[in-house]
Formats: C-alpha cells, structure tokens, sequence
C-alpha cells in the first residue's frame, strides 16, 4: 500500500509520535473490539450485494428504493451471519455510511419503546413478530403544528368503555404526524402518542401501538391516510412520512400499559412517574451524542487530510507550496473541532453507560435518577449537535471550492447530519430543559441539600480569587475548576435574574421567558463542563500508554483552551481569570497546535474510518485525490454522451435562430 499513497500522507504517518493504533484501541474499547469492528466492517463493505451506484447520481426515489433493499438485505444477512447485538452497529455503519438507515427507526425507537413501555403481555403479543420484521414500526410523535412541546400535542385517543376501544383521531391540519421516519412508505406499525381523553377528561400524551397498513396488501388501513412529507435538505434514501387518523379504533390493550394504565372501566392508573415514558427519548439524545462525535470525527478525518494533500500558495517566495495544514488559520479552523470530535467521543460513551446504568435501577424500581438522566440528555444533546453542525460545515469551508462537491462527502454529511439540532427536541427547548432542573438543583443547595451527579458542583459558588493570582493555563485541574466556576456562577445569575423577574410582578412563566437568554447561557455552561471534565477524567486512565497520554493531553488542553478563549467574557466577568490568564490562553493554543501539527493525520487516522464508511474523495486514506476526482465527475449521467438532448431540444434551435439573425 505504501506504494501508492500520496508521498505528503505517507510523510505525515511516517512522523506522527505515536502508533495510531493505540489510540484506536481506546477509544473502541480494547483490541478485540476493534477487530471485531474491521471484521464485520470488511464483510459488509466487501459484499458485492450491497454495491450500487454512488447516490448522488440518482433521483430521490431511486435513493429510497436502493437503500430500503440495502436495509432489508442487512436485516437478513445480520440473522443469517448471527452478529452479536453488542457488535451490530459496527456491521449497520458499514452497509449504510453516513446515510440514515430506513429501518431505523424500527430499530432505534419503535422496538425500544416496546421494550420500555409495553406490558408482559403486550411484549408476547407483538415483540416476536416486530423482531423479526412481520411487522415494521415507526415512532409518531411530532405534528405538523407541534414538535418538542409534548403537551401541545393533539392527536386524541378517546376511551370508549362500551366497545373497549380506544378511538383515534388528528381532529385538525396540525394535528397531523409530520416527518417520522419510515412511516411515508415503509411502515404497517407504529408506536402513536396521543392525548388521553376518558371520560372527556384528558390525562396528557401516551402511547398507542397502532396499524397503519394492510399485512396483505400494504395499503393503508381504513380511517388512515398516510404518505411521504416530500423532498428535503437531506435524507434523501429515508420515507419520512405525515399520517392522519379518522375515527380509528383499536382495541384498550393497544395502550403501551407498563407505566400508565386504563382499566376496563375507564379507571386511569397514574405512573410513579411522569417522565417515565421518555425513556426512548433519552435513549435517542444518548445516540446523538454519539453520532454527532462520529460527524465530527468524519468532517475533520476529511479535511485534514485533504489539507495534507493540497498545497496552495507561496508562504515565502521561491519555495514550493505550502500544505495548506501548515497554515496557522488553516489548524485553528481544524483542530479544534479535532479536539471536540475527542471530547464527544468520550462523553458519548459516558451519557451511554449512564443511561444503561440510570435503566437498570429504572427497572428496579428506582426512579430518582430519572430528572438527572433526562436533563443530562437534554443539554449534551443540543451542545454536541450545534458544536457538530459549525464543525462539519467549517470543515467544509475548510476544503476550499472542492468541498462544495458532493465527492468531498462534507455536503451529505452536513445534510444528514444537521437535523439532530432539531429532531428529539429543538436545542434551545432542550437546554432550557436542562435549565429547569438546574435551578431546582440550585434552589435545593440553598436549602442545605446535598447535591450529587453532575450538580454536585452547585453545593457552592466558588470565591472570586485575590486579584493579582496567577494560574497555569495549560493545567486540567485549573482548566476543569474554571469551567466547573463558570457553571456555577452563571446558575446562580440565571436564578438571581428569574428571581428578580418576579419580584418586578411577573408570574413563573413570563419570569420564565424573560430569563430564558441567561437559563441557556447557564445550562451551555453546565455541559461544557460536564464535557471538559469528563474527557480529563478519562486521561487518568492507568491503561494509557505515555505516548497517547502526552498527545491526547494536548488534545483536551486545546479543547478546554478553546472554550475558555471563545467565551472569555463569561471567566472574565466576575474576576475569575484575568487578561493575563487569557492572553496566556491565546498563547497556549498557539503552541498547543504547533505540536499537535505532526500528529494530525494520525490522530485521524486513529479514527479507524475505512474509504468505504468515509465516503470522500478528499479524504481518502491513500490521498490520491485528483485522479479519483475526475474519475468520479466522469460517471456522472450528465457525461455519459459528449452531446446531451437538450442539445438537439433548446440549445441548437437556439443558436441557429440567432445565426440567422446576422
């Protein structure tokens, strides 16, 4: 192979000071995760049954249809092949890249909310055949008139006590489900929330198991009027669908009954909990933690090479081209989204032990951990996806004119990618969720309650200290007590700011809304610490060989650096850091890039992405970008006749018209 790799690649993975594979190694989880990883990755990328056409040369609905029989074909062979649940995601990212997957959420939502929320009977009645597939479910939640404000919702489930039935309708327009995923064309089940009616009392939004279509014959079934939303910014191969109900009834046992219950008499039984039923909820915001680490992992994999590959201009006259990574401006738009895609990672995989941790003791009975759990969710899943979202597209940007071109792989990515700033709940909705519980946390300390968990920090704002201090800005435990000060004092604010909205006379919620700016600046705050102090944790880890420790040290001072420079008003504020602080800040992340420079196509590297999950000209693993570039422009369809049609139909009526004018 080395051969054939682009000499500036080669150069760079030849001075990288450490084995890249080690830090594969950790961040997969040990050696054998990740050879399990290559393993089914190499056997699905491998697999002729899964080759087609590169997507961006196809309509909409030649997408749709590739990817559903891509979809359906992974199901099978994942059974056939008997791949391990643990090790399925790693086999499911290889078949679709970074596409959706049109069955996901069948698999991401529908099954886990039958896990969660159906009752023992209501699992032997459906799990089997939703497990394997005689029954394809989707998750219908959002409306077209409501999406993250659950309450606002307003399909109905009516109890009918006489028939034992419950009777389903979306009463208006916005009442309509809009944009779940899979319900359009794919479909016959799907796990509905409606408000509860009995008794013409409403009991607030549940869930409904509910067929959409025909076993037989996959029409929909009568009262159902169900289709595809249209084209989108991406997600092109997914059927995301709009679906409304007339009079349709099904049967009382159709109501997911393990937390909530109606009997036949119409008696509602209440759950210990009320946010007991956004267990598939958290669960969701868990993954898009994950998944925004991958985007970001994936943009930066590509751009930096790319940057190593590309040389443009003359840094000084006479000499050749720069890579254009040797550019200063060009490491400080790339390293530290590098950085967060590190940081993500780690906290990704710290929200999801959390989460498994947080549902054992769930089953168990214990529901204390739920506000934690959902508030923690709820901000690292708005930080991680709007941090995702400026990274891939500066990575874009990054690239020059070629990443306008879907072969640099940076427009899907952002296209597909992008909607987790939206989807399971809307950012700002989601930090001022976090918010809520930050200030009952808050106002608990203040009542001398021992706090725990992530807000343990909240116990006490730390003292503005003595003018004149100096700190080493390049130390973890100072960096992490900075942000873990900043959390604090900007909890406090926000408390002081809602607490004087109301004593100017407004009620809770226009106090709420007045506050609302400083409750998403303090919640910001609190993740961003949560992040920071999670990913210098992880580097106490005494399995770290010395040489990934160093680099992966400078990798979180950067990333903490970054953050502490980019809202050094917030440090500066109160007296906490001083310009001194700052500017020594400044300074270190100058010097931080200098040395993370030789390492950056290794510490991508260390991502383990092969060419077939990246998806990317530019980024390809062997550099040799030119000649694949014009390799792919060719097989666009718009070439495969040097005259196109429209040609003989406008273009030369057109010019033989204005020839004969002269």
């Amino acid at each position: 192979m080395a051969a054939t790799v682009n000499p500036d690649l080669r150069k760079e993975r030849e001075n990288a000071s450490f084995d890249p594979e080690k830090i594969t190694n950790f961040l997969y989880g040990g050696p054998e995760r990740v050879q399990k990883k290559r393993e089914l990755a190499s056997l699905a990328l491998n697999d002729p049954d899964y080759h087609h056409e590169d997507l961006n040369f196809m309509s909409r609905e030649q997408q749709y249809e590739t990817f559903l029989k891509k979809s359906l074909l992974m199901t099978t062979k994942i059974k056939q092949l008997k791949i391990d649940a643990v090790d399925e995601h790693f086999y499911r990212s290889a078949v679709t890249g970074p596409s959706p997957d049109p069955l996901g959420l069948h698999v991401g939502m529908f099954l886990p909310t039958l896990y969660g929320q159906a009752t023992q009977e209501q699992k032997d009645k459906w799990l089997k055949l939703a497990e394997n597939y005689v029954i394809i479910g989707t998750y219908a939640q959002t409306e077209m008139g409501h999406g993250t404000f659950l309450r606002g919702l307003e399909t109905t489930a009516t109890f009918d006590p006489k028939t034992q039935e419950f009777i389903l309708n979306t009463p208006t327009l916005t009442a309509s489900k809009w944009w779940p995923g899979g319900l359009g064309k794919t479909s016959n089940y799907c796990v509905l929330m409606a408000q509860l009616y009995i008794h013409g009392k409403s009991y607030g939004p549940h869930p409904f198991m509910v067929q959409i279509r025909s076993l037989q014959d996959h029409k929909p079934l009568p009262g159902v009027t169900v289709g595809d939303i249209g084209p989108k910014f991406g997600y092109d191969v997914i059927d995301n669908g709009f679906l409304a109900l007339s009079n349709v009834r099904i049967p009382r046992e159709n109501m997911l009954m393990k937390h909530s219950k109606v009997a036949p008499d119409g008696t509602y039984v209440k759950p210990p909990s009320s946010k007991l039923a956004y267990g598939t909820m958290v669960f969701v915001r868990a993954t898009i933690v994950n998944d925004s680490a991958m985007a970001l992992a994936v943009a930066t994999t590509i751009a930096i090479r790319y940057s190593c590959v590309r040389r443009q201009s003359e840094m000084k006259p006479g000499h050749p081209e720069p890579q254009v990574l040797d550019y200063v401006t060009q490491q400080y738009k790339l390293f530290p989204y590098l950085a967060a895609a590190y940081a993500f990672w780690l906290t990704g995989q710290t929200m999801m032990s959390v989460y498994m941790t947080s549902s054992s003791q769930i089953s168990k009975g214990d529901i204390s951990v739920l506000p934690e759990l959902h508030a923690l969710s709820a901000g690292l899943k708005a930080l991680s996806s709007w941090v995702a979202n400026m990274g891939m597209e500066e990575c874009r940007l990054a690239c020059g004119g070629h990443g306008y071109s879907h072969a640099s792989g940076l427009p899907r990515l952002y296209a597909n990618l992008t909607p987790g700033a939206t989807y399971e709940g809307e950012n700002t909705v989601m930090m001022l969720q976090t918010a809520r519980y930050l200030m009952k946390s808050y106002n608990q300390s203040l009542q001398g309650e021992k706090l725990a968990g992530s807000v343990a920090y909240l116990s006490g704002v730390q003292p503005v200290p003595a003018a004149g201090r100096t700190r080493n800005m390049l130390d973890l435990g100072a960096l992490c007590d900075a942000f873990r000060h900043r959390a604090a004092r900007l909890v406090h604010e926000a408390a002081m700011q809602l607490r004087n909205e109301r004593q100017a006379g407004k009620d809770q919620p226009d106090a709420w809304n007045a506050a609302s700016v400083d409750l998403v600046k303090a919640a910001m705050a609190h993740s961003q610490y949560f992040v920071v102090k999670n990913f210098a944790e992880r580097l106490t880890d005494s399995r770290l060989d010395s040489s990934i420790s160093a680099v992966l040290t400078r990798l979180c001072q950067l990333h903490a650096l970054h953050g502490l420079v980019t809202n050094s008003g917030d440090f500066l504020e109160d007296g906490y850091l001083t310009g001194t602080d700052v500017r020594q800040a400044r300074r270190h992340i100058n010097t931080l890039m200098a040395k993370l420079r030789p390492d950056a196509v290794a510490l991508v590297d260390a991502f383990d992405f092969p060419d077939g999950i990246l998806n990317s000209i530019l980024g390809r693993y062997d550099g040799n970008v030119y000649q694949h570039l014009l390799e792919w422009a060719k097989a666009s369809p718009l070439n495969k006749t040097d005259v196109h049609q429209s040609y003989h139909k406008y273009l030369k009526p057109f010019l033989e018209a204005n020839r004969a004018k002269l």
